[in-house]
């Protein structure tokens, strides 16, 4: 259903290492090279797959082993024993080859362009009709690798953009905000598609990601046409367990 691209880089993520525990359901991986910010993550697949990677370090403090008896709720009942906090799990999305197809088939709408950084202004104007807390979920920004505008009678009212998520990695992570008033027409769907052809014409995969008690987000992600991935979730940056001094 999904690209090869998007495929192998969550194995290489969960996979690449030493699996200490594997059934239909559950998995566990050591993998000695994660990042700091990284040394926990957990991933359930819209399949029902839950898959788990930590470093030997946390796993020590775990007491895990290769071939011991796990599942996944031994393994959060571990995580909580031990202080282990998380972040809290993002709804991953990504179009389908086959929406992917009829994505690329589009032609641009006339109340919707790229923008650059002649924009300024108006999207000076467009952030400061925004509340403090959208513009913080969202995360849209005129500098950003892409930026995407729908317009309403001339204004801005809707903006997406997307930059690279990791570097040698062909996948783009998008944000999107729309102004309040406006919100309910179309505008999000609009931009949201746009900047996720162009991420395709320039060879990356559109990535959309929103908490999971976001429902407007999760509705949105679906009729824009994408489709649920997985839910992921990382070590939080408050939790001390494992981190270097």
């Amino acid at each position: 259903m999904f690209s090869q691209t998007i495929t192998d880089y969550w194995k290489l993520q969960f996979l690449n290492g030493d699996v200490i525990y594997n059934d239909k359901v559950f998995t566990v991986t050591i993998n000695p090279d994660l990042s700091e910010d990284s040394r926990v993550m957990v991933l359930e697949t819209a399949d029902g797959r839950v898959l788990a990677v930590l470093t030997p370090e946390i796993a020590e403090k775990l007491d895990f082993s290769k071939g011991q008896e796990m599942s996944e709720p031994i393994f959060r009942h571990k995580l909580n024993e031990a202080g282990v906090l998380l972040h809290g799990a993002d709804n991953l999305f990504y179009f389908s080859e086959a929406e992917k197809n009829v994505l690329l088939q589009e032609s641009p709408e006339g109340t919707l362009r790229q923008l650059t950084e002649q924009d300024g202004a108006i999207f000076a104007e467009f952030e400061s009709s925004a509340s403090e807390q959208d513009l913080d979920d969202a995360y849209v920004e005129l500098d950003h690798w892409a930026v995407f505008g729908s317009f309403e009678q001339d204004r801005l009212v809707s903006a997406s953009s997307m930059y690279p998520w990791e570097e040698d990695v062909q996948i783009a992570d998008l944000g999107v905000l729309t102004l309040s008033p406006f919100r309910g027409k179309g505008h999000a769907r609009k931009v949201v598609r746009s900047i996720s052809k162009y991420a395709y014409e320039k060879g990356y995969e559109p990535q959309y990601r929103c908490q999971l008690d976001n429902e407007d987000s999760t509705v949105l992600a679906k009729v824009a046409g994408l489709t649920l991935f997985g839910k992921w979730d990382v070590v939080s940056p408050n939790c001390t367990v494992g981190k270097s001094e």
